[in-house]
């Protein structure tokens, strides 16, 4: 990098500091949370393709398409339920929750159940998504230090505390149009990498081939055994159960729903994440393939990725030779010109950056609500006051969790990963029953919940190893959310028939009455013919590019 680079990133680090002044001004919870229930659907829509496409995406996502062992264009798999599980969110999930004015969306399970269940999500929620964007944070750091030769607690500072500037001082709306403008620099960067990465292997290779196992997308198999994953069924089974909870039941995701201007907004909001998400992820497959391939044939490229990996991952040299999360950052050091290196540093930033405001916003939001609120400590003359501690005490948190358990050996990062696919199951569950049902109790909500997340684990890859146990079936990991989801109901209306109580009459609340006529709406028929186009697509897919 040179000074036209550096010049690139400090003007955009400033920017974001400007930016959390420019919307300072917040009097209520709805407006520090929700941003007053004036944002729009263009930087909501862009602000949660941009939470949920991490620096983890920018990096990985290519690398695992382009050079990761077993890796290839399967990873478009994971977008296969998407369009779903938007037409599901819009129509069942995120209505009865909008209504009922609520910041944070566990209030909703207390008010048909009780506290102690609220308080097992909200809480699940806070430890989970912390350590997890923590990692995240650590991962990207580590990586821009063996690229930039900084030291990645600089790297860690730099992100986190601009991060913590703008999101303390804006609320919510400075976290929306922040991650909408990280967004579109994202995007360029994606479509500035795709270009001069064709550019360079046109000019590398004469006659450009692919191999034929990365180019295969859809494979039948069904997700149960050794070796069987990214099968067909359980991406689209697996995949609608996880992308329903996360979207629609994940404050991170469902805060930014809860701040449209309307309905209308929102179903414009989930129309467009339906609609734009797989392009995105496609350009990142597509370019992962290209870059991939200039990798293999060029010697140097190659190297300097050896290079890199010996001295900052020498556990990772030692096994397969190379680092492939380092293809992306090192492609933009050596392959492209000053200025665009600047501009695509601060996109791979970028994407570290959303992901971190929206979790230390979400995270204040349900702390605040579900804890501090609740128990009487704040009120409407300190609610402001305690919201902003609240930004800066998980932005510490966060921080933290990236020092102590970002740069842990590998069971760390597993545990992490196994807690967040057993719980989505369990939680959307409890979401639908709290939405639907009136016979299901709190207690056997609550045992549901716990059960079902305890034989997830026990089914779980990633723990078996490390709670020593090994039930002698490998079942792949995205399952998880099919099966804790009906577990847990089951185990919940079991309960229930088995130990009747009866709620209390101002525990339950309005029940939405669907008709056909609400699933027959023209959202409805876009998103399921779009997710027609991309099965179609995926199939096609090997035969367009060989």
């Amino acid at each position: 990098m040179n000074i036209l680079d550096y010049s690139i990133v400090f003007a955009y680090l400033i920017g974001f500091i400007c930016l959390g002044f420019l919307f300072k001004k917040n009097e209520s919870s709805k407006d520090y949370f929700l941003g007053g229930n004036s944002l729009g659907w263009f930087p909501l829509s862009l602000s949660t393709m941009a939470t949920q496409l991490s620096a983890i995406s920018f990096i990985s996502a290519p690398a695992f398409v382009g050079l990761k062992m077993n890796g290839g264009l399967k990873w478009l798999t994971f977008e296969m339920a998407v369009p779903i599980a938007m037409l599901f969110i819009m129509l069942v999930v995120i209505p009865p929750l909008f209504r009922s004015g609520i910041v944070s969306i566990y209030e909703y399970v207390e008010r048909r159940f009780d506290y102690s269940t609220r308080m097992i999500l909200s809480i699940v929620f806070q430890i989970n998504r912390a350590l997890s964007t923590g990692v995240m944070v650590y991962a990207i750091a580590f990586i821009l230090q063996a690229v930039l030769d900084l030291d990645f607690s600089v790297t860690i500072l730099i992100i986190s505390v601009i991060t913590i500037i703008y999101s303390w001082q804006g609320g919510m709306k400075a976290v929306v149009w922040g991650d909408a403008i990280q967004m579109i620099i994202l995007f360029v960067g994606l479509v500035v990498c795709l270009f001069y990465g064709w550019s360079h292997l046109t000019q590398t290779v004469e006659a450009i081939t692919f191999d034929a196992s990365r180019l295969q997308v859809i494979d039948l198999n069904l997700g149960i055994g050794e070796g069987e994953e990214y099968g067909l069924f359980p991406m689209i089974i697996g995949g609608l159960f996880l992308y329903i909870s996360y979207y629609g039941c994940d404050q991170t995701q469902a805060q930014r729903m809860l701040s449209a201007k309307n309905e209308g907004t929102i179903k414009k909001l989930v129309l467009a994440n339906g609609l734009l998400r797989f392009p995105v992820v496609l350009i990142y497959c597509i370019m992962g393939l290209i870059i991939g391939q200039l990798v293999l044939s060029t010697p140097e490229f190659l190297s300097d990725i050896q290079n890199l990996t010996q001295k900052h991952f020498p556990q990772e040299y030692a096994s397969n030779g190379i680092k492939a999360d380092l293809m992306m950052p090192v492609f933009i050091m050596n392959y492209l010109p000053h200025g665009l290196i600047g501009l695509l540093m601060i996109g791979i930033m970028s994407a570290a950056m959303s992901s971190l405001s929206s979790t230390i916003n979400s995270l204040s939001a349900v702390t605040v609500e579900d804890i501090l609120k609740r128990q009487g400590i704040v009120n409407d003359d300190n609610y402001m006051r305690y919201s902003k501690y609240m930004v800066v005490f998980w932005g510490v948190v966060c921080i933290g969790a990236a020092f102590l358990f970002g740069g842990s050996e590998n069971p760390v990062i597993e545990i992490i990963n196994a807690i967040g696919s057993v719980f989505y199951g369990p939680v959307l569950a409890t979401f639908i029953l709290a939405i639907f049902s009136k016979k299901v109790s709190s207690t056997g909500m609550k045992i549901g919940i716990i059960v079902s997340v305890l034989i997830n684990l026990i089914f779980s890859k990633t723990m078996q190893g490390i709670i020593g146990f090994d039930p002698g079936i490998s079942i792949f990991w995205i399952w998880l959310n099919f099966t804790g989801f009906f577990l847990a109901l089951g185990i919940a209306y079991t309960i229930s028939y088995l130990s009747p109580s009866k709620a209390k009459e101002e525990n339950l609340i309005e029940r939405p009455h669907f008709t056909w006529k609400d699933f027959l709406c023209k959202e409805s028929y876009i998103l399921l013919g779009f997710f027609v186009f991309i099965l179609v697509l995926c199939a096609y897919l090997p035969e367009i590019l060989s």
